[in-house]
């Protein structure tokens, strides 16, 4: 398991902070999302007010929270990375409706209410599989909680792209490895941000809109008109809603130059020129045997020295990010259902729940034969039943060692004796069952 020491935080809350991924190495129920105790010879209550007193602690901030995380990113890229390390930004709501939490606000209408996260996922470039979270910022009605701020008060909320420009320029400064290649949806496509990270010398993927136009053949061309002329080559196979199909892939060589639209103001405001931007155009379709075009993505990149078949397997395994949102949500953690009263306390819990995803992706990545054989163990432990050719899943994974966990605990806990005499005493309710 990956858990690094705290940078000068008290040995005890470091204890307690490996305590408390160890819990989180479970997959919970939306009735029963609260922490889960080992069960050794301490109370779950007793528990529950370490993880209380620990989430309360002052000196337990949020960057002090993401040192392990970043620290594993560090190791995954260097193991698990070729050429460049592949950054993923995206965002989701977190809906709550619980009384006991006052910083909720409607995120999108009145009944949406909740917190806005913003979570920034390294991947591998070369297998797609995820390596850790370096960055999540969490929105509540009093400003912005960000991984890569100090202040144990909120900022000021930004908008997504302005928050995710910090992110990118934080990220950009942390001395990895790898180069890292920033990956943005369609939010991201804006000019005036493509061109702030251009001069700033970031990597970024895009996936552009259809109608914005970009200079091609020195013509202003929306970007689908320009995919349109595009001759296609047929590259490799891949799953689209559990079916597979064919990607095929063009690019073209084209530049950025349009004025930028303002930032949102009342009124009308004039737009703001600036300097072109060269950039690759990859498209990426998703085509039926008879041709059929079932997707499309249309991406932007200044990344020159990798062919537009492996930026558009890039783009490909962006969902990763999605994959770990629902494992800290529906699929796992049930972060939705957490009972914790601040949007605050609620971020420091996800960092700990993160530390526990990493550690279900490195043993989901590792190839050597005795991995293998532990994870055919822990799902095994989980109960879970797994699709016909697929060996395992990372909810999976992260429920059979909760159980592998709970056992270890138990042997360490009790002796052979009081370990019969349970038995024993089962037997009278249960027969020869156990």
């Amino acid at each position: 398991m990956i858990l690094k020491k705290l940078a000068g935080v008290d040995p005890r809350l470091i204890k307690r902070h490996e305590q408390l991924v160890l819990e989180h190495m479970n997959s919970s129920e939306p009735l029963s999302a609260g922490l889960k105790a080992l069960p050794d010879k301490i109370s779950s209550f007793a528990s529950t007010q370490a993880a209380w007193r620990f989430y309360a602690n002052g000196s337990v901030s949020l960057s002090v929270l993401q040192e392990p995380l970043t620290a594993a990113a560090h190791e995954g890229m260097a193991k698990h990375c070729g050429q460049y390390a592949l950054c993923v930004h995206d965002w989701s709501r977190l809906s709550y409706k619980h009384l006991n939490k006052t910083d909720t606000y409607a995120i999108t209408h009145a009944t949406d209410v909740g917190y806005d996260l913003q979570s920034s996922l390294i991947v591998s470039d070369l297998t797609g599989l995820p390596v850790a979270p370096v960055a999540q910022r969490l929105v509540s009605v009093d400003g912005s909680y960000a991984t890569y701020g100090d202040a144990a008060s909120p900022s000021p909320a930004k908008n997504h792209l302005e928050e995710v420009a910090d992110c990118i320029q934080y990220l950009d400064a942390q001395g990895f490895p790898k180069p890292v290649v920033h990956m943005i949806d369609r939010e991201g496509d804006s000019v005036a941000h493509i061109r702030r990270w251009d001069a700033a010398g970031s990597l970024w993927v895009v996936r552009a809109k259809d109608d914005p136009k970009v200079d091609y053949v020195d013509k202003p061309t929306a970007c689908k008109a320009v995919a349109a002329g595009l001759a296609f080559s047929k590259t490799r196979q891949v799953s689209y809603h559990g079916k597979a199909y064919w990607q095929w892939v063009a690019e073209a060589e084209v530049t950025l130059g349009r004025p930028a639209k303002p930032s949102q103001k009342k009124g009308k405001q004039p737009r703001v020129p600036g300097l072109p931007v060269k950039a690759r155009l990859v498209v990426s379709r998703i085509l039926t045997e008879d041709g059929e075009v079932l997707a499309q993505w249309l991406l932007l990149t200044n990344v020159t020295d990798v062919d537009a078949a492996t930026i558009a397997l890039w783009y490909y395994w962006r969902w990763q990010i999605e994959c770990f949102f629902k494992l800290v949500k529906s699929a796992g953690h049930q972060l939705e259902a957490w009972q914790q009263e601040s949007a605050l306390a609620i971020a420091k819990r996800l960092l700990v729940a993160s530390m526990a995803c990493v550690t279900v992706w490195e043993i989901a990545a590792d190839n050597r034969p005795e991995a293998a054989e532990l994870r055919n163990f822990l799902i095994k432990l989980s109960g879970r039943q797994m699709r016909h050719k697929q060996a395992f899943s990372n909810p999976a994974l992260l429920a059979g060692l909760w159980v592998f966990l709970a056992m270890s605990k138990i042997m360490d806990a009790y002796s052979q004796e009081e370990l019969d005499g349970f038995k024993a005493t089962a037997k009278q309710f249960l027969g020869e069952v156990v």
